[in-house]
C-alpha cells in the first residue's frame, strides 16, 4: 500500500493549482477584436485626491451664457459644472480595451494640475457596449470626486464610413469619435481638449487648454514639419491632380491626432465633421491612405491649425505600426509622454519586455495587482 503524501507536498500541489488558476484568468483579459464586447475583468485602486489651489476660480457659480433653461430654479450642480466657462474640459473615449491606459491618464492630469477640481472629463463610449455601467463605475470607483459624463457613441455612425488600415486596432468605429465631439457634447461645452487613452501629462493640462487659436483656426497640435508628408496618402493619391491640388497654398505638416485643443464652435459652424465624411467616403471608392482616422483629419486641416510646442506631445513612444520597437523622447522638454504606435506600455510592462520610458508610465497605473487584499 503506497505511502500517504506528506503535507508540505500536498500544500505545495494546492498552491501550484491556485497559481496555475490565476495564470488561466490572467489569460483570460485580452484585447478583443471588438473593444465594445470586452468584459472589464481588471481592478483599480481608488486614486488620492487631489486639491484646487488658492487661486482656481468656482466651476459651479458660472455658466455659459447660452444654456437654456425653462425653470432656472431646477438647474443643478451638475449642469454648471458641464457648462462652466471656468472649467478646462478634456475629451477622451473610453473602452475596456484601453481601460487602464484611461486610468492612467486621468490620473496624471489630475496630479499635474493646478485645479483638479476645475477639469471635467467628457467620455465618449460605444453606444452597443454591454458593459457600459461597468465603465461608469470604473471611473467612479477610483475617481470619487471628479467630474465627468459619459456619452454614448452608435458605432453605425461611421463603420459603414471605414477603411481596412495597417493595423486592426486603428479600425474600431471609436476611434473616429473624435470627429464626432462637436456632436456629441454639450452645445455648451466650447472649447475641448482631446487626449488619446495612451499617454500621461506631466505638466499642468490648463496650458495646453489656454493655447490660443488666433482669428479662424479650429483646432491646435504640434506640428512636426520634417516628417515626410507624402508618406500618410497613397501614390493615387499624390498622382491625381485633382486630389493632390488640396494642399495647394497651405503649408501642410504632419501632426498627430492624440492631443488636440478643438473650438467646438468654430467646427459646428464650419460642419467639419462633414468634411471628414465625405473625404472617408472618398477613401471607400478610391484607397488614397493607409492609417485610420488620421489621414481625414490630415486633409482637413493640415496648414491651417495653430501651433503648439512640441512639448505637449512627445509622441511614438510606442514604436511603429507594425513591431512597437523602444524608442527614445525627442530632443527638447517634456509635458506630456505619448506612446502612440503598436507598443502600450501595460502590455509590455506585464510580459516583462518593457522598455526603458515605459518606467515613466508606471507610477500613473491603477492596476491592482493579483491578490490585492485592497477592499
Amino acid at each position: 500500500m503506497p505511502r500517504p503524501l506528506p503535507k508540505i507536498f500536498l500544500v505545495l500541489s494546492l498552491y501550484i493549482l491556485i497559481l496555475a488558476a490565476a495564470a488561466a484568468a490572467a489569460a483570460t483579459i485580452v484585447v478583443s477584436a471588438d473593444p465594445a464586447t470586452t468584459p472589464i475583468s481588471q481592478q483599480f485602486k481608488e486614486a488620492p485626491k487631489f486639491y484646487n489651489s488658492l487661486k482656481c476660480p468656482s466651476i459651479t457659480e458660472n455658466r455659459n451664457s447660452d444654456v437654456e433653461h425653462e425653470n432656472e430654479n431646477e438647474e443643478n450642480d451638475d449642469d454648471r459644472v458641464l457648462c462652466s466657462e471656468n472649467a478646462v474640459h478634456v475629451a477622451m473615449t473610453l473602452d475596456a480595451a484601453y481601460i487602464r491606459g484611461s486610468m492612467a491618464a486621468v490620473l496624471s492630469v489630475l496630479q499635474h494640475t493646478s485645479c483638479p477640481q476645475n477639469t471635467v472629463f467628457h467620455f465618449v463610449a460605444s453606444a452597443t457596449a454591454s458593459n457600459a455601467s461597468l465603465l461608469r463605475a470604473t471611473i467612479a470607483g477610483s475617481f470619487p470626486y471628479l467630474n465627468f459624463e459619459i456619452y454614448p457613441f452608435q458605432d453605425s455612425a461611421v463603420a459603414g464610413l471605414i477603411s481596412t488600415s495597417i493595423r486592426s486596432a486603428l479600425d474600431c468605429p471609436l476611434n473616429y469619435a473624435r470627429s464626432y465631439l462637436a456632436d456629441l457634447l454639450p452645445p455648451c461645452v466650447k472649447k475641448v481638449v482631446y487626449l488619446d487613452s495612451d499617454l500621461v501629462l506631466v505638466d499642468d493640462i490648463a496650458k495646453l487648454a489656454a493655447t490660443p487659436l488666433g482669428d479662424s483656426s479650429v483646432l491646435a497640435a504640434p506640428e512636426y514639419c520634417n516628417a515626410n508628408f507624402t508618406f500618410y496618402f497613397t501614390p493615387s493619391f499624390w498622382s491625381n491632380p485633382s486630389l493632390s491640388l488640396t494642399f495647394a497654398n497651405r503649408k501642410a505638416c504632419y501632426f498627430n491626432t492624440g492631443v488636440m485643443v478643438i473650438d467646438l464652435e468654430r467646427w459646428r459652424d464650419g460642419d467639419y465633421t462633414t468634411k471628414i465624411e465625405e473625404w472617408m467616403e472618398l477613401q471607400k471608392r478610391m484607397r488614397i491612405y493607409e492609417l485610420g482616422s488620421l489621414p481625414p483629419f490630415l486633409l482637413v486641416f493640415a496648414g491651417n491649425i495653430a501651433p503648439v510646442d512640441h512639448r505637449w506631445n512627445q509622441h511614438g513612444l510606442g514604436g511603429d505600426n507594425y513591431r512597437g520597437l523602444c524608442r527614445d523622447l525627442h530632443p527638447g522638454p517634456v509635458s506630456l509622454l505619448h506612446w502612440s504606435g503598436k507598443g502600450k506600455p501595460w502590455a509590455r510592462l506585464d510580459a516583462s519586455r518593457p522598455c526603458p520610458l515605459d518606467a515613466l508610465w508606471a507610477p500613473y497605473d491603477l492596476l491592482k495587482p493579483p491578490f490585492s487584499f485592497d477592499s
